[in-house]
């Protein structure tokens, strides 16, 4: 049923050089420049200004007669999820959407894809209005969530696909080959004839990924599509979203709670924090902008008293024989200099600060 013509379906619409497409496609704008596509004089993708979405919510009043009054008289209070957010994504772009819970990511997602209207702002995907919900439109875009299917539950996966094809008008030998190279790339040519709800989260995470990609969009909203899922599972779909942005030219924009999804599959980075963008631009870039320290790492010949070592640094471990200390990054030269010189060491790396932690103190200090 399943034929093995991955690497060549991949492969049918890549120019004959992946640099020609270097050659067509704007560049992203602010501080992207590690793995950036060169695309200048050409419209982006993604246009997005001073969007604001507002909620209005009841606003609970405490304890039990408050409670009972509110059911008679209620007060609402707006509630602010995205604040004058501007961004642009030019085609061929991997934009990773970081945020602590709340921030906004999922809301903008929505309001890009047309589910959600925006209450002010401007919003242009692919030259359409997404609140329009136009079929040009739609049938250029896919949005996967991690915590929502668009399959069957009782289902096969192979039945959604084909109810899928009908939806979005694809003819049947262009599904035939675009479903098959997928079904090839993501190791499921045993599993698309299980019902649905057999499958394993990473399985069932894979075939919606197939569900969104058959009709062949060109924009692809991801939010957290890793959820849940095994370290193998994870790396799998990480390394198949890098391979299909590399080989179709698809724009990619990711929101994931694991910075290794971003690290790995995204070149830039948008950051939002209570609805408002923090910053745009490279991984290095948020690195050099928001970590003021490194890290050095020990190895040594023999174990040292931690009393001893906090001199150099904050100590961040300290077992028998390694040691991870932070430090100020205009004086690791000369603190390495001295542990060299000072203390048993064995090995000694420096090495940038995790983004996981970058985040998790750029987000405690907003």
């Amino acid at each position: 049923m399943v034929r093995r013509n991955s690497t060549h379906w991949f492969q049918s619409r890549r120019p004959a050089s992946f640099s020609q497409i270097h050659s067509v496609l704007p560049s992203t704008g602010a501080g992207y420049t590690e793995g950036a596509v060169s695309c200048r004089g050409v419209e982006p993708i993604v246009q997005v200004r001073n969007l604001t979405k507002r909620f209005r919510g009841v606003q609970k009043p405490p304890g039990v007669l408050g409670a009972f009054r509110s059911l008679f008289k209620r007060r609402y209070r707006d509630i602010t999820a995205v604040d004058g957010v501007t961004f642009e994504i030019s085609p061929g772009e991997r934009v990773g959407f970081l945020g602590p819970n709340g921030a906004g990511k999922t809301t903008t997602l929505k309001m890009l894809s047309g589910i959600l209207y925006p209450t002010s702002g401007e919003a242009t995907v692919l030259g359409f209005n997404p609140t329009d919900r136009k079929p040009a439109m739609l049938k250029r875009i896919a949005l996967v969530m991690g915590n929502k299917m668009q399959l069957w539950w009782d289902l096969p996966a192979w039945d959604g696909f084909l109810v899928l094809k009908e939806v979005y008008d694809v003819p049947d030998a262009e599904f035939r080959h675009r479903v098959d190279g997928l079904i090839e790339a993501l190791d499921l040519s045993e599993k698309v004839n299980t019902q649905v709800r057999r499958l394993s989260l990473g399985e069932r995470m894979k075939c919606e990924l197939v569900a969104a990609l058959l009709h062949d969009p060109s924009l692809v909203f991801l939010d957290e599509p890793t959820l849940g899922l095994d370290v193998v599972s994870q790396k799998r779909i990480r390394e198949f979203l890098r391979e299909y942005n590399e080989q179709r030219g698809a724009t990619l924009l990711l929101t994931s709670h694991y910075m290794q999804d971003v690290a790995e599959v995204c070149d830039r980075v948008v950051v939002i924090d209570r609805g408002r963008l923090v910053f745009d631009g490279s991984l290095g870039e948020l690195v050099r902008r928001f970590s003021a320290t490194k890290v050095l790492k020990l190895v040594l010949n023999h174990p040292v008293q931690e009393s001893d070592l906090r001199r150099y640094g904050d100590v961040l471990t300290c077992t028998e024989y390694q040691v991870v200390l932070e430090v100020e990054r205009g004086q690791v030269t000369s603190v390495a200099a001295r542990i060299l010189a000072e203390q048993p060491v064995e090995d000694l790396t420096v090495e940038e600060l995790g983004i996981d932690e970058i985040i998790r103190r750029l987000f405690g200090e907003g």
